[in-house]
């Protein structure tokens, strides 16, 4: 695979050109000091990649803040104590907060010069808006769950994204999808038929992280 075979690239964003997991832990520290519930890092992470996916199962439509707000009072729930309606919402408006990766800025305003960028995220428009102020690119499409309906891994999101760029005259043989998250975007973007690019923003960590494991295995 070569990037010359694409003019389009398409991203993940939280997790890809986010940090959503140094982001997503930040905002949720405040409240397990609060209620004094002492939990690691990956206790974290894997305690919200289990309840946000149950919630977005249930709720397809709902906006990205809010998932992430229920999200908090479902792990409430399982760790056996309470958050406060503004504690979960607290959490839920954190998101447009959350820190640009290092490498992001730069790589996205190179790649800008030579491509066509796309994005196609688990989020809705006000939360990302804060986050492509950190990115600092004018990306030429945004597709977001709110758009959609859906969430990823669900191939509607994909075929809708496949769908307004095919309107931009983009063919699918010209993507190449990029993302973090083998469960959320590989294991649907190949089964739709898009080549994808894998950036491993866990190098060198164990588990899946605020990511539900799936057993793809590394794109060659």
């Amino acid at each position: 695979m070569r990037l010359a075979d694409f003019d389009t690239l398409t991203f993940d964003c939280y997790g890809t050109l986010i940090d959503w997991e140094t982001g997503l832990a930040a905002a949720i520290g405040p409240w397990l000091k609060h209620r004094g519930l002492k939990k690691s890092h990956d206790e974290i992470l894997e305690a919200f990649a289990v309840c946000q996916s149950a919630q977005e199962d249930e709720t397809p439509a709902m906006i990205y803040s809010e998932v992430v707000t229920h999200t908090l009072r479902r792990m409430a729930k399982a760790w056996g104590v309470e958050a406060t309606d503004a504690e979960a919402r607290a959490v839920g408006a954190a998101l447009g907060d959350w820190p640009a990766f290092p490498d992001s800025p730069d790589a996205l305003r190179y790649l800008k010069r030579h491509y066509r960028l796309a994005v196609l995220s688990n989020v809705d428009h006000a939360s990302f808006a804060g986050s492509n102020e950190k990115l600092g690119v004018e990306f030429d499409a945004v597709f977001t769950a709110e758009d959609i309906g859906s969430y990823k891994p669900n191939l509607r999101n994909f075929e809708y994204m496949l769908a307004r760029l095919g309107e931009m005259g983009v063919a699918k043989s010209r993507i190449l999808h990029t993302a973090q998250s083998r469960y959320h975007d590989h294991a649907p973007a190949q089964k739709i038929g898009l080549r994808t690019a894998w950036i491993d923003r866990r190098h060198g960590k164990k588990g899946a992280g605020a990511t539900v494991p799936t057993t793809l295995e590394r794109d060659p």
